[in-house]
């Protein structure tokens, strides 16, 4: 369980960096995104990530 805790939370802390930078405009890839420059995406972003960090550290305990 801790295993695939740790696996989902690396991607989603990915994910929400990715979208943080994309909802800012700082991360313009891909060209086509509907995520550029829309700032909603980057609040969605930064919960993402937050959720991301929450699994990483519950996964490191023991």
């Amino acid at each position: 369980m801790k295993i695939a805790a740790r696996i989902v939370g690396v991607i989603a802390l990915l994910m929400g960096i990715l979208w943080i930078g994309q909802g800012l405009g700082v991360i313009k890839w891909p060209a086509s995104s509907f995520m550029i420059d829309v700032r909603p995406w980057a609040i969605r972003g930064a919960l993402l990530a937050a959720v991301g960090l929450v699994l990483l550290i519950w996964s490191g305990r023991k």
